[in-house]
């Protein structure tokens, strides 16, 4: 009898081992946030008030040296004198001045206080380049949300010999410098408090509201107005500003959720931005010009009542004096060729390419007869100066790659202080038309340092990021350090003056 094979069941297939599953890591944002700021308010300005003195100390130490005009004090110091006695330049037939009289008065303003001596034309500039360090540490603060950051920025800038030459010299542009600052600081301020005004909006942010009056920017334009009638390079610090100042409004109301966020900006932020950033540095810049326009022989002043044949005769004839004496000012700085040994071009002041001699007497010896060389250079410290070029490339990367905010503050402001230069490169230039970029430029090198030393949680990556930030300040300090005496006019001998002396371009 055959066995029948019983009947195969069904069964179900065995279980499969589920796959691991592998834990992704959440997704960087497409765009970095202003971080929020620190809670450290009052150690923060205790410890930036620390380095204002110290910075105010390091300038003032020697600052009356040389009693001579030096470089350009050929000619702002008299005019401030001037201005002290008159109100105005006096119309001289010998010279033709070519720069609004704002920067003038801050130097006549230290002569009324000490008199009419080295100490006192120079004086007004130290202050103003330790305000610069002060509100450049602010800034930073600000923009990075760290308070070691900004300090971190302020003490590069103070030990920066550009800098630090700039703030011991009767010149325009360490004016020039701390008034765009501290105008960007005030845009920026304004820019976080109507993000956060709009962010607390909620659901109202989506209609749209009214502003209101918005006191930073107002100040801005005022600080702006106050550059212009410095230098008017302070012009270009304004117009990109002003575009980036909407450009923020509008982004604050799309990412708040806000429908058609252009026009939005555009009906709630436009109308102010043409008062605060276009009337109030108008006004401002004319009133710069109060003492001229109320002067008997200010230069230019008669030019209308000599020409009644011009254009546009129903305009007073102060204001068709005025635009005529701009006029003559844009033709004069246009066609600036004059060639001069200590000019440079926008491409070299990055590298510290030619640096200018303020001062050099010759046949000095010292006691025993040796020769003495006394040498002040307007030289950047080269171990700061050599990492702006990579810092301004790490700059585009963070701005592309990351969006960061702070690197577009920073590239907005390079764009204004450096490549604008590049426009008219035959015009006889020098090194300190980047003094107004400067310190963004170091704000630059102070993103690059953050990268270097990484998060702030503690752990190895911050330990070393930490060793070596601290070494890059301390090598800086040491530079600064190194070359005090060709920044401040010591005495050397030829062989230690020759050591300071790095590149043929330098003597």
């Amino acid at each position: 009898m055959a066995v029948l094979a019983p009947e195969r069941e069904e069964r179900e297939p065995p279980p499969r081992t589920p796959a691991p599953v592998r834990r992704r890591l959440p997704a960087r944002p497409r765009r970095d946030r202003t971080p929020p700021l620190p809670g450290d308010t009052r150690l923060s300005w205790l410890l930036t008030a620390a380095l204002g003195v110290l910075t105010l100390i390091s300038r003032l130490v020697g600052i009356g040296y040389p009693k001579d005009l030096l470089f350009d004090e050929a000619y702002y110091p008299p005019e401030a004198a001037e201005l002290l006695r008159w109100g105005y330049e006096y119309n001289r037939g010998y010279t033709f001045i070519v720069h609004p009289p704002l920067g003038k008065w801050l130097i006549a303003s230290g002569q009324a206080i000490f008199g009419d001596d080295s100490f006192g034309w120079r004086f007004p500039s130290a202050v103003a380049g330790t305000i610069a360090v002060v509100v450049l540490v602010r800034l930073t603060r600000r923009l990075t949300g760290s308070t070691l950051l900004g300090l971190l920025a302020g003490l590069l800038l103070a030990l920066d010999g550009f800098s630090f030459t700039l703030a011991r010299i009767g010149l325009l542009d360490v004016f020039l410098q701390t008034l765009v600052l501290s105008a960007v600081a005030c845009l920026v301020v304004d820019r976080d408090r109507v993000r956060a005004r709009i962010d607390a909006a909620g659901e109202r942010a989506a209609d749209g509201f009214r502003l209101g009056p918005r006191g930073w920017r107002i100040a801005a334009g005022f600080l702006f107005g106050c550059a212009c009638a410095v230098k008017w390079s302070g012009i270009w610090f304004l117009a990109f500003f002003a575009v980036a100042s909407l450009v923020w409004d509008r982004a604050a109301w799309r990412d708040a959720g806000a429908p058609r966020p252009t026009r939005r900006a555009a009906r709630y932020g436009l109308p102010g931005a043409v008062w605060a950033l276009g009337a109030v540095p108008v006004l401002t810049y004319l009133a710069s010009f109060t003492g001229w326009f109320l002067g008997e022989t200010s230069q230019g002043k008669a030019w209308a009542q000599q020409n009644p044949d011009t254009a546009f005769p129903f305009v007073p004839d102060a204001l068709r004096s005025l635009w005529h004496q701009h006029a003559e000012w844009l033709r004069f700085h246009n066609g600036l060729s004059t060639p001069h040994p200590w000019e440079s071009g926008p491409w070299s002041w990055l590298v510290n390419g030619r640096p200018i001699l303020l001062w050099n007497p010759q046949d000095l010896t010292d006691d025993a007869g040796e020769p003495v060389v006394r040498y002040i250079l307007m030289v950047g410290t080269p171990t700061l100066w050599f990492l702006f070029v990579p810092a301004m490339v790490w700059l585009v990367w963070r701005r592309l790659a990351r969006r960061d905010p702070a690197a577009g503050v920073a590239l907005t402001a390079l764009a204004a202080g450096w490549l604008t230069w590049l426009v008219n490169t035959d015009r006889t230039m020098f090194i300190f038309y980047l003094a107004p970029a400067l310190p963004f430029l170091v704000l630059a090198v102070t993103l690059l340092l953050q990268d270097v030393l990484g998060p702030p949680r503690p752990g190895p990556r911050r330990t070393v990021g930490l060793a070596a930030v601290c070494l890059y300040v301390a090598v800086v300090g040491l530079t600064f350090a190194f070359f005090w005496p060709v920044l401040t006019g010591e005495p050397l001998s030829t062989a230690e003056w020759l050591r300071r002396m790095w590149f043929p371009s330098w003597f």
